[in-house]
């Protein structure tokens, strides 16, 4: 054996076991719903770490989830629902437990982030099995991804959505035409989509606000739902903390015949 093979044959060049910090783990956020509809809580687990933030509850999903509850006779109940974006998936769980016809929940295909969903609709007291399917998706993808087959050419007005749900996602503001297609090829003629978020990053605001502008090239209409003032997420300068507790919600409301 030759010196190079010895050195490489001793493990010379492994990393010892403690030499990588450990992997955030698995942490859990309690929801209490607004409504006397049981369950009561949701027990959500949160991945320990993610570069796409879903290892937070944040006040966009939770106030998205609470005007669901609500307003479920409306917006949920019989209806097909489809949430882009959807971290640990709060509202889609709250539209399943409101008799959705079907709910389709997707995120990034990061298998984490995936599994981590299915844990929580999995674990989700009172909700049937069946009533949320989890899928992987990159948005502007193919469209085959949300509907769990390996190709889909064309989607039919019967297979689109009623209800389409983006929760904290316009501050990805080079994926806007993405989400704004994605919700002109999925959504019914007469649905809406559910938007709502928190300026994360105030100075960047006019941004964020610019995706209901773009969803005029879309046949948009951007109907201002609620504006409401919550405790910001993050602890920082006094100054914009007023900007980063707002929660806006909007609905686009289709404006094509055909």
């Amino acid at each position: 054996m030759s010196e190079e093979e010895e050195i490489l044959d001793l493990g010379m060049f492994e990393e010892p076991a403690d030499f990588r910090p450990p992997a955030a783990e698995h942490h859990f956020a309690l929801y209490e719903r607004v409504t006397t509809k049981a369950p009561s809580t949701i027990n959500l687990r949160l991945v320990g770490k993610s570069p796409l933030w879903g290892h937070l509850l944040w006040n966009a999903g939770k106030y998205t989830a609470n005007y669901i509850d609500e307003h479920a006779e409306e917006l949920v109940r019989g209806k097909r629902i489809l949430e882009l974006g959807a971290a640990a998936a709060l509202p889609s769980l709250i539209c399943g437990l409101n008799g959705a016809s079907e709910v389709i929940c997707t995120d990034y295909p990061d298998p984490d982030l995936i599994e981590n969903i299915q844990y929580n609709v999995d674990h989700c007291q009172e909700l049937s099995p069946q009533a949320v399917k989890v899928r992987g998706y990159i948005w502007g993808g193919e469209k085959a991804g949300i509907y769990g087959v390996e190709e889909k050419k064309m989607v039919l007005e019967d297979e689109k959505f009623d209800l389409i749900i983006l929760s904290d996602l316009v501050f990805n503001h080079t994926e806007h035409l993405k989400l704004l297609q994605d919700c002109r090829d999925l959504l019914k003629r007469d649905g809406k989509v559910f938007v709502v978020f928190s300026p994360h990053r105030p100075r960047l605001l006019s941004n964020d606000l610019e995706f209901f502008k773009t969803a005029e090239q879309y046949e948009f209409k951007s109907v201002q739902n609620d504006l409401v003032i919550w405790k910001p997420m993050f602890e920082e300068d006094d100054e914009t903390a007023e900007i980063r507790a707002r929660v806006y919600s909007y609905f686009l409301i289709p404006q094509w015949i055909e």
